[in-house]
């Protein structure tokens, strides 16, 4: 390539090809160890600074999600201790009963610390009463051990519906402050200008989306197991009403 560069310079200006050739040479080092001019620094952005860069919106978002998370640890705990159940539970019950042990009965039932056992507690102590009175009974206690289980769980609805509307609302106030930054500037527009507004937008959007929908997912799967628990509570509900029925020895 500086060969080349010589022939022209020598057919322009009619200098000796030697001279030409000499500068070349005493300039060749310095070029060679000049570095490539293409080359840029390569930029990265920390999750850190990219929250940052949403704005007042994302500590809504922030608190929105530590509660969202909470809720579904403390919840999922709960209802899967509440679905565990002794399998010999209502074998031991119906020979109490068959025996009319109703104190070793009770007391069964006041040791296991499960809903299945206070809803047969409670129709233990309405027992020689008319069996839909009994029915009833167990079916009260059985609607507040499900109202125990879904407590803050229409909370966590709320955080899966609030949270994108907050990403939202960081997307409108961002867009709003990008233009009237534009407004200001006038004719002086640049993207660094631009550019506070428009991660603004952005960031708040993915944010509240990622709260919500990880929100809406645990949601669902409390759903899922509260209804589990439901239809055993209600299984063994029957069992109790058809155990009365049985002849006792």
């Amino acid at each position: 390539m500086i060969n080349g560069v010589i022939l022209q310079i020598v057919q322009a200006t009619g200098v000796s090809a030697d001279t030409v050739k000499a500068a070349a040479d005493a300039v060749k080092p310095v070029l060679t160890a000049m570095p490539n001019p293409v080359k840029h620094a390569e930029i990265t952005l920390s999750f850190w600074d990219l929250t940052l860069k949403g704005g007042p919106v994302m500590i809504p978002i922030a608190l929105l999600s530590i509660l969202g998370i909470y809720i579904f640890i403390e919840r999922f705990m709960i209802i899967r201790r509440a679905s565990k159940e002794d399998s010999d539970f209502m074998n031991h019950i119906r020979d109490f009963m068959h025996e009319g042990r109703m104190d070793s009965a009770l007391s069964l039932c006041r040791s296991n610390n499960a809903p299945i056992a206070r809803m047969v507690e409670k129709g233990i102590h309405r027992l020689g009463r008319p069996l839909g009175d009994i029915n009833a009974a167990i079916e009260n206690v059985g609607n507040l051990e499900v109202a125990k289980l879904e407590k803050n769980i229409a909370l966590l609805a709320t955080v899966a519906g609030g949270a994108p509307m907050l990403g939202f609302l960081g997307t409108v106030t961002g867009l709003v402050k990008a233009f009237y930054d534009m407004s200001v500037a006038g004719n002086n527009i640049n993207i660094q200008l631009l550019s506070s507004g428009i991660y603004q937008a952005m960031v708040t959007t993915v944010a509240g989306l990622v709260v919500g929908i990880i929100a809406y997912f645990c949601y669902n799967i409390l759903v899922a197991k509260i209804q589990k628990v439901v239809y055993m509570l209600q299984f063994r509900a029957s069992e109790f009403m058809d155990l009365l029925h049985e002849p006792t020895k």
